[in-house]
């Protein structure tokens, strides 16, 4: 058997993960994502692809994050006309976020086109792909529930086990069979944390695996506990309320938000904080919400034991209100304090989040409170750094609202945690790790904490590398 690995995406970089498996030259693209980062380079390389679509078999979507499946539809409108195995929730969460950019570029390119005619300056930018794209595309998936193995082509069968990452997400297990041989690769997406609410925590009852393709977003950082966090929110929460303020949290409409609002409904609960009305302004955020509602296949017993069982809406209760309009979301910038606003995009890159973050973030009674990753060169790291100035819209704003980071939102396992699951897998084939998806630090230390963990001498994967497999 000839089978090589390499990835064209999230190598020493977390977004737009791409990676490839050839088995005797046939090609199986793992992930198809959009990298996330400054426009200019984000635009360059989400237009190249790095592989011609007829040397690609079949596609696998470990989830639904659009780092992980939002070139999908440039995939299809290059012309490649195969399956793209995905869990039933992925397949949903997936053309809910593919659909929801295709409507945010074409927004931009209207936005833009306005204001280079303005300036008299021509303007030919053009989207990366319309909604016709997403729908065409979504015909294309085929869903594959967890434990279900399926043959994806000759001799080679793909199995999903829960990630534990977000609702969907998936661990896909490769084995490669030809003659007597077999050899099995597993490639994490993205590893997920034990004890997270909602969802299941990531499944370790695999086959041993002969190769293992793991993330390390987090190779160099321990996050906080969930007890440590809701102190935190219930702190924030509390504060706001004492000065009538309010708190801007850019969040991602899957799973963090979900997330916020369990929290926030147990603080309300618990009268840990006054009923502070909570706006989830996100159209996606409440699409995503009612994907979560019919997808209890992957929810975890607390959330069965705690709401299912007896609350007729898990994601409801009497502060929480979810804005759908445009007109509605420009409204929530004129009311009076205090409140909540939970908005989408989570790196603050576009989305109703940046019109918030325009009229607030000059005002030293608003806190900025980031829950998740945010990549380089994105306005969420910038602001998660606390810079004095930030460009919005192509214009400065000073910013003096506080900012404040929780770090126990990650859906992204740490250093210790992805250690702990590899402990608990079966190692007796493991022949070597491969690191994607991790910024070069971030990589560079969880390769050291694996090898003195005595998992060998992992390989940090480059941009295009190729690996061999046998």
């Amino acid at each position: 058997m000839d089978i090589t690995f390499y990835s064209l995406g999230a190598a020493g970089e977390v977004t737009g993960s791409r990676h490839v498996l050839e088995v005797d030259g046939r090609s199986f693209l793992i992930d198809c994502g959009a990298f996330q980062g400054s426009r200019a380079e984000a635009d360059r390389k989400n237009r190249n692809l790095g592989i011609p679509v007829d040397r690609i078999e079949s596609v696998i979507l470990t989830h639904g994050h659009y780092d992980h499946c939002g070139l999908l539809p440039v995939l299809a409108k290059q012309g490649y006309t195969g399956n793209i195995y995905a869990t039933p929730a992925s397949r949903d969460l997936a053309s809910l976020i593919m659909m929801d950019s295709a409507k945010i570029q074409a927004r931009d390119a209207e936005y833009l086109r306005k204001q280079a005619r303005k300036r008299g300056e021509k303007f030919d930018w053009q989207p990366l792909f319309s909604e016709a794209d997403v729908v065409d595309v979504s015909n294309q998936m085929v869903t594959v529930s967890y434990n279900r193995p399926v043959y994806i082509g000759d001799g080679v069968k793909l199995e999903f086990f829960d990630a534990g990452h977000i609702l969907g997400s998936a661990m896909a297990m490769i084995t490669v069979k030809k003659g007597g041989e077999e050899v099995r690769v597993l490639c994490s997406g993205d590893l997920g944390r034990p004890g997270k609410p909602i969802i299941r925590d990531p499944d370790t009852k695999l086959p041993a695996a002969d190769y293992l393709v793991l993330e390390s977003t987090y190779g160099d950082r321990r996050h906080d506990t969930a007890g440590n966090a809701m102190e935190k929110l219930a702190a924030a929460a509390n504060r706001t309320a004492e000065k009538r303020g309010r708190i801007i949290i850019p969040a991602f409409a899957i799973e963090r938000t979900q997330e916020l609002v369990y929290y926030f409904h147990l603080l309300t609960d618990e009268g840990r904080i006054p009923e502070i009305p909570i706006y989830v302004d996100s159209p996606m955020a409440v699409n995503a919400t009612t994907i979560f509602q019919v997808h209890p296949e992957c929810y975890g017993e607390d959330i069965h034991e705690a709401f299912i069982r007896h609350h007729k809406n898990p994601f409801g209760f009497n502060s929480l209100h979810f804005t759908t309009s445009v007109d509605e979301s420009k409204a929530l910038n004129g009311r009076k304090g205090p409140l909540i606003i939970i908005s989408a995009d989570g790196m603050c890159e576009a989305g109703r989040i940046q019109h918030h973050l325009i009229h607030s973030i000059g005002d030293p009674n608003t806190t900025i409170l980031t829950v998740g990753y945010m990549a380089e060169n994105t306005l969420g790291r910038r602001i998660r750094n606390k810079e004095a100035e930030v460009k919005i819209h192509g214009q400065w704003f000073m910013r003096r609202a506080e900012v404040e980071e929780i770090n126990a939102f990650s859906a992204h396992a740490d250093y210790a945690e992805a250690g702990e699951w590899l402990g608990a897998l079966d190692t007796s084939r493991l022949k070597r790790i491969f690191l994607v998806h991790g910024e070069p630090k971030a990589q560079a230390a969880f390769k050291r904490y694996l090898a003195g963990k005595g998992y060998g001498d992992p390989e940090i994967v480059r941009y295009g590398g190729t690996y061999g497999l046998s």
